[in-house]
């Protein structure tokens, strides 16, 4: 069994310990499979035979997977950060099987240093926030042979009792020791308690950046919370449309506030999940007419209960395909308008002529948020901050190095911001790969610090690929 097959079964069963369906783990494993993998030459051969599936055809499904994984490599999966907002005690482990399945897919085809930087970009973005206090960095040994990682929960405390997290749910009692094997662990059921308000608003105040942002996001919640006591007192209420514009270029941290918005949201009662379900016109239109009406519906039934977030929703204007999944979409967030949240997302301009195409968008989508561009200060701060959370150093120099990179870089609409600064650090990881390959054993200090000379001359092309 290769190890990229090993890796999914592993995900698989951790899922299985979490109430997850196995189906849906192994289509987050395989697509994320897929992103690390993608610079690699013939790296779809042995994804196809590790994922299980015909040789016929593998290409094709390889791309496609590493299309709708890209969004893995700087955000948790669906389900983990479910799992993280539920504080589930498998979200540790799964997160751990979801890195072994980024570091797996490293090695497919013929090795490039830029999936060795891809690899541990996903692998960040996953165990960000599972309570893991260890994330061994990617040394470049793991080319060769995934590393094993050690993990072991830590308790988060409660967060004090005033404003808004006067709805929190009671502290949640200790977890067991971790065993050295989980597969033998029998997990009792253990009441937890999801992230309070006060907390993910934190978290959103924890962000660089967005102060127009967070300071709507801070009235809606108020507002919401609000609407919610008067409805307990047996008030009436006005009717608060809760569905949301993004406004905004590429890499402004749209999706990361939808994270939080969703959480927010399940947080006052207001959603029974909290999850979030992104998709774009791909994952909502399908080839033939009447075909597009069931597909809709299907990545509606998968939000419900959380929050469905359509990103550049404008390209569902134009053409009858488009029409056909916009009117399935007013009619399914009117069925599920008490527990569906809609944010759609894109630039300005289109996004205004989408929500004109049809009156039920106009009535439904009345609260629009702008999300600014990053200073130079804002992203060299985004980019050490990814860095850390990968397990990186970076000197002054090295974030000298990326202004004068910043400076160099032409601004316009597509300008892809903290996504740019992404694809910069995922390069500069490879090329600190490929200048220790000779090391046959480097330091942790080796493995951690990044050089100036990382972030190389043709940095500006290579952090315009990619998500």
């Amino acid at each position: 069994m290769s190890a990229l097959a090993e890796a999914l079964a592993a995900l698989e069963s951790v899922a299985g310990r979490a109430g997850v369906e196995a189906g849906v783990a192994r289509a987050e494993g395989e697509s994320l499979a897929a992103t690390v993998a993608e610079p690699n030459k013939g790296a779809f051969v042995d994804w196809a035979a590790g994922a299980g599936r015909p040789a016929a055809g593998g290409a094709e499904a390889f791309f496609d997977a590493a299309v709708r994984g890209r969004r893995f490599r700087v955000a948790p999966t669906p389900t983990m950060g479910l799992l993280e907002l539920e504080r589930s005690a498998q979200a540790p482990a799964y997160a751990a099987a979801l890195a072994d399945v980024a570091t797996a897919a490293s090695t497919l085809g013929t090795p490039d240093p830029r999936a060795v930087g891809n690899a541990a970009m996903a692998s960040a973005a996953q165990l960000g926030g599972s309570s893991l206090d260890v994330r061994a960095p990617l040394g470049l040994d793991r080319l060769d042979q995934p590393r094993a990682r050690v993990v072991q929960p830590v308790q988060t405390p409660p967060a004090p009792e005033q404003g808004l997290d006067k709805l929190d749910q009671p502290e949640a009692p200790d977890q067991p020791e971790a065993l050295d094997h989980p597969e033998q662990k029998v997990v009792e059921p253990v009441e937890t308690p999801t992230k309070s308000v006060a907390e993910l608003l934190g978290e959103l105040d924890a962000l660089t950046g967005l102060a127009d942002v967070k300071t709507e996001i801070h009235k809606q919640a108020a507002i919401l919370r609000i609407e919610g006591l008067r409805k307990d007192a047996g008030l009436g209420q006005p009717t608060i449309t809760r569905h949301l514009v993004f406004n905004g270029n590429p890499g402004t941290g749209k999706t990361t506030v939808a994270r939080l918005v969703a959480g927010i949201y399940r947080a006052l009662g207001l959603l029974s999940k909290g999850q979030l379900i992104e998709c774009d016109r791909s994952e909502l239109v399908a080839g033939y007419l009447g075909q597009t009406a069931a597909k809709t519906a299907d990545m509606v039934k998968r939000a419900e209960g959380g929050v469905l977030f359509i990103d550049e929703a404008y390209s569902l204007t134009g053409d009858q395909y488009g029409k056909e999944a916009i009117d399935t979409l007013v009619k399914e967030m009117e069925d599920k308008r008490n527990d569906l949240v809609v944010i759609v997302a894109g630039y300005p301009g289109p996004m205004a002529a989408f929500i004109a195409e049809n009156p039920g968008l106009e009535s439904r989508f009345r609260t629009t948020l702008d999300f600014a561009d990053y200073s130079d200060d804002e992203l060299v701060e985004i980019f050490g901050s990814m860095a850390e959370a990968a397990d990186y150093d970076t000197a002054d120099a090295v974030l000298d190095r990326l202004h004068a990179v910043l400076e160099e870089t032409e601004r316009g609409p597509a300008f892809g911001n903290a996504r740019f600064v992404r694809n910069v650090l995922e390069a500069a990881i490879g090329r600190q790969a490929w200048r220790l390959r000779d090391v046959e054993k480097p330091t942790v200090e080796q493995l951690r610090t990044l050089d100036p000379a990382d972030l190389g001359p043709d940095t500006v092309d290579i952090a315009g690929e990619g998500a």
